[in-house]
């Protein structure tokens, strides 16, 4: 496999693990405690991280699939 096609794969997998991280302390006692204002950012942190980790999904799906758009 190429190398930049292993990176986005390994790139993927390092943000799936910040995002799980991210969701679990979302869950936590501890986010309760922030101010609301960091409560909603963080929120927003995790809906971009998602699409970023779906984008690259897409992006590994199509490395099988040269006539994927």
């Amino acid at each position: 496999m190429d190398t930049y096609k292993l990176s986005v794969i390994f790139e993927k997998n390092a943000l799936d693990d910040k995002l799980f991280a991210l969701k679990v302390f979302l869950h936590g006692p501890v986010f309760l405690t922030l101010p609301l204002g960091e409560r909603r950012r963080l929120r927003r942190q995790t809906e971009v991280m998602e699409e970023y980790s779906a984008i690259l999904a897409e992006r590994i799906v199509a490395f099988s699939d040269p006539y994927a758009q």
